[in-house]
């Protein structure tokens, strides 16, 4: 046989050698990131693995995970509402400034302090992003009900520090409302400077999101035990294997600096799609961990949203329902993705749910 035909065959077994390695390799890695998971993964000790075998998007990454959150600094006192003071504060997030607008109310603090609600808002393009614009009469219902109101921007949104990552191809808005919670729970009465005493009843915190902040609720309430109630309005609450399929073409799907809206494809060409791989596309799901969710749920949703399809609230409802859990729907004929034609109505049954889980009777 001559050299060179010895050379060929010595080069095509190499590059067969490298095909094999390259295949196995990725197959090892799928095996370790589909491992089938528990009901309730975070009372199971160490096993699923160390953290860092983990995909950064997991629901088991996010509890593994430490939000300690930080001392709340008033920044900017911006007056009074109609019975709450109003401020620009902010806390710290992986090491990130984070800016979000706080309200307290006025009058005799309740035995143990007062009910919050953390507040999380839906996309804005983050450059266009302001602490004290949108939301204001959102904010307003729950404020003048007796509530402590904090609705952190985000990291990469208005003045806050850190780049605008996304909420579905990340975890970082999520981590960064867990350590809005953590936060939350130190807060001392803005107005006093000497002996300040915590005036948040930390048993007694909820959660209301909109939209892409439906999406954050519903992830850090399988999360983090302390949220004892959420309500959702026109949330983005499929799971990732119904955001990729059935997320209609005509959604408004944002980009962001360094992320593109390209998740679906990233995610598709490293693991394969939810029907090659479910069990990693679950994984990432906070719908497959609905048996762990720390409180009850309040849905709310336009029947003519043309931005997030209401069968997500739908479909979250009979998940919910199959796990067990209370929560309940309410449907807007006509209406739009704000709930703008019912909003006092929608107001008020939030209001309402809040103080039934919250508020002290």
């Amino acid at each position: 046989m001559s050299i060179k035909k010895i050379l060929l065959i010595i080069v095509v077994l190499i590059i067969l050698l490298g095909v094999f390695m390259s295949i196995n390799s990725r197959k090892q890695t799928n095996q370790k990131i589909t491992q089938p998971f528990t009901d309730n993964p975070n009372l199971q000790g160490d096993e699923g693995g160390a953290e860092e075998d983990l995909f950064p998007l997991s629901i088991e990454a996010l509890r593994k995970g430490e939000y300690p959150g930080s001392e709340i600094t008033i920044e900017q006192a911006l007056g009074l509402g109609s019975n709450y003071n109003r401020y620009i504060a902010s806390y710290k997030s992986e090491g990130l400034k984070i800016y979000a607008l706080l309200t307290v109310p006025t009058g005799e603090r309740p035995p143990g302090g007062w009910p919050v609600i953390v507040f999380n808002h839906g996309y804005i393009p983050p450059a266009q992003y302001q602490t004290t614009e949108r939301y204001v009469a959102y904010v307003d219902g729950f404020a003048r009900n007796g509530y402590i109101v904090f609705k952190p921007d985000y990291r990469g949104h208005g003045n806050s520090e850190g780049e605008p990552a996304g909420a579905y191809g990340s975890n970082a808005y999520t981590i960064d409302v867990l350590n809005a919670v953590a936060s939350i729970k130190k807060l001392s009465e803005p107005s006093q400077t000497d002996n300040r005493l915590l005036i948040t009843d930390s048993n007694r915190i909820g959660m209301w999101g909109h939209s892409l902040g439906g999406f954050v609720t519903l992830r850090s309430m399988v999360v983090n035990k302390d949220i004892k109630a959420g309500v959702i309005w026109a949330g983005v609450v499929a799971s990732y294997p119904d955001l990729v399929n059935r997320w209609r073409r005509g959604s408004p799907r944002p980009t962001f600096p360094g992320n593109r809206g390209s998740w679906r494809q990233s995610l598709t060409e490293k693991y394969g799609s939810p029907e090659e791989n479910p069990a990693f596309w679950n994984s990432i799901s906070a719908n497959y961990y609905l048996k762990d969710i720390s409180g009850p749920l309040q849905l709310h949703h336009g029947t003519a949203d043309s931005s997030v399809p209401i069968e997500f609230s739908q479909t979250l409802e009979k998940q919910m329902k199959e796990a067990g859990k209370t929560v309940e729907l309410y449907t807007y004929s006509g209406d739009d993705h704000n709930i703008s034609a019912s909003f006092n109505l929608a107001m008020q049954r939030s209001v309402e749910f809040f103080d039934r889980y919250l508020k002290v009777k």
